[in-house]
């Protein structure tokens, strides 16, 4: 498969995302870029990539960036999860999520999220996080 450069493999995984990936991200100075390419086990019956892929990839580049926004990194879990669908993606799109931290509290932590395939925002998504430790 054909990955952007600059991109490498996650560099933590699960059961589930190896099930659903690969995942792959990107550094930057403001956190990481976290991408997928979208197969056909991604896709809907109509061709395009399942709404499930793009929840998916918003909480692991929401959560990730969220827990290793501080050192050592927070033990989060997902409390809410939102997301408005403004586009599609179809099999063989290479799929971006950036990620914006609201704010972090001492119990909550809170963050935004665009998912673009090329230059166009395709999701935004938005999430809380319970500090669990």
């Amino acid at each position: 498969m054909d990955i952007p450069e600059g991109f490498k493999p996650l560099f933590r995984s699960s059961p589930f995302l190896d099930l659903l990936g690969p995942f792959h991200y990107r550094e930057s100075r403001d956190g990481f870029t976290v991408g997928i390419r979208v197969q056909e086990k991604h896709a809907n019956a109509r061709g395009l990539a399942h709404g499930g892929l793009f929840m998916a990839l918003a909480d692991i580049a929401l959560g990730y960036n969220a827990a290793f926004s501080k050192d050592p990194p927070l033990k989060l879990v997902t409390t809410s999860l939102s997301a408005d669908f403004a586009g599609s993606a179809k099999v063989g799109d290479w799929l971006e999520a950036t990620v914006d931290i609201q704010k972090t509290g001492s119990r909550l932590v809170f963050a935004n999220s665009y998912i673009n395939v090329g230059e166009e925002r395709v999701v935004r998504a938005s999430a809380s996080f319970l500090v669990a430790g």
